[in-house]
């Protein structure tokens, strides 16, 4: 996957912050809409089949040459105006043959990640589309013959590529917090915390598609270190904001307390998010029309801090009018980043080696933990010194 850009976090333009719900080890920061409009609705095109599904994503629809397998519960269908103009929130409506979906060898496959099923509505997956943007990062593998790659390595990159996530069904805790949050007036998203750790950001672009849509946070996938927190830890401190109700003494004094209350809530917030919120993020545009981009983006992959990667759709104006995030795990930041250096250095190890400040052998070791072994000889394995693998 090549960027087309970078920024600094996704950032809360147009979105208000309220205050935190907490249950066990679940935070759930609502995101309000300061100003809610009727031109871009979401709407679910559920799979009824609960088979493991897959994406062609290269190739002819009966016939794909490279292909993204999971568990997909359900399709994204977006629909918009170009002039401003009011649309409804549809989605079920769509037959397989309008999805492109159809038996290969006894799988059920869809054709692209994104499609434009009719005009004005684009099909796409969502929290795949990101996956597969994270699992396609170097996918080609070495793009110089160096004697100490595998044949396989040469001729098919790194396919498979795998990664694993839990189902938000088995986050101890969220399906509960979902089902007893309150949700508010004009709540477009929320951000969700697991123990304190940024889990995920939702947001979508009206208050009618959230709410049809908020139950579904238990479907989408989250990362093992999510799954990890909420079994570890019972609950998380309160965040109370104090109002002294001595400085208080008329509407206008009330207002100000409220709006210093607003912003600690906010900064707070920002604190705990800002793997998402602050960070550098790489973007790449995967689709757009009329005023909105659909894109997906990935951290900076710094192995010492958080990680996410997530799509959105963007306003030309800046606004967020829908987004999911996921984050990664320690061992998925250390794989992408490996490959981020080898494809830097052309595939060199020696090269990659020493801008990682160690020796040949020991990037070896780290390729082959980090589960790339089958990307070397199996001579070049063996001829490590004693001790070291």
């Amino acid at each position: 996957m090549k960027f087309d850009d970078t920024s600094e976090g996704l950032g809360l333009r147009g979105l208000q912050v309220a205050p935190a719900q907490a249950f066990g080890a679940v935070r759930l920061v609502p995101l309000l809409k300061e100003h809610v409009r009727e031109d871009l609705r979401l709407g679910t095109l559920e799979f009824k089949d609960r088979r493991p599904h897959a994406v062609g994503l290269r190739g002819q629809a009966d016939a794909p040459t490279v292909a993204y397998c999971s568990y997909i519960p359900h399709a994204y269908v977006l629909r918009w105006s170009s002039d401003g103009t009011a649309v409804a929130a549809r989605g079920a409506a769509l037959t397989d043959k309008q999805l492109g979906l159809r038996e290969v060898g006894g799988v059920r496959v869809l054709h692209r990640m994104v499609r434009q099923e009719e005009p004005g509505a684009l099909r796409f997956l969502p929290l795949h589309l990101a996956m597969e943007g994270f699992l396609s990062l170097h996918f080609g593998g070495p793009d110089v013959a160096w004697s100490e790659y595998s044949r396989q390595a040469l001729s098919h990159g790194l396919s498979p590529r795998r990664e694993r996530a839990v189902l938000g069904s088995y986050v101890h805790g969220l399906e509960d917090a979902v089902r007893m949050f309150e949700i508010h007036e004009r709540q477009v998203g929320a951000l969700v915390f697991v123990a304190d750790a940024l889990a995920a950001m939702v947001v979508f672009p009206h208050p009618d598609d959230y709410r049809a849509l908020h139950r579904s946070l238990v479907r989408d996938f989250f990362g093992e270190l999510v799954y990890q927190y909420a079994i570890l830890y019972d609950d998380v401190p309160a965040h109370r904001v104090a109002v002294r109700e001595a400085e208080i003494s008329d509407l206008a004094g009330l207002r100000a307390a409220v709006a210093r209350a607003r912003a600690d809530w906010t900064a707070f917030t920002a604190d705990m998010a800002a793997g998402v919120l602050r960070e550098t993020l790489r973007w790449k545009t995967v689709h757009r029309t009329g005023p909105f981009r659909l894109r997906r983006f990935m951290s900076a992959l710094r192995p010492d801090e958080d990680n996410h990667i997530g799509e959105a759709i963007v306003r030309d104006s800046g606004e967020l009018e829908y987004c999911k995030t996921f984050r990664l795990s320690a061992a998925q930041v250390r794989r992408a980043y490996l490959l981020e250096k080898l494809a830097q250095h052309h595939w060199d190890l020696a090269r990659t080696a020493e801008s990682l400040g160690v020796e040949v052998p020991a990037l070896l070791v780290r390729l082959r933990n980090a589960g790339f072994g089958y990307l070397l000889k199996e001579h070049v394995l063996k001829n490590l010194p004693s001790g070291t693998v």
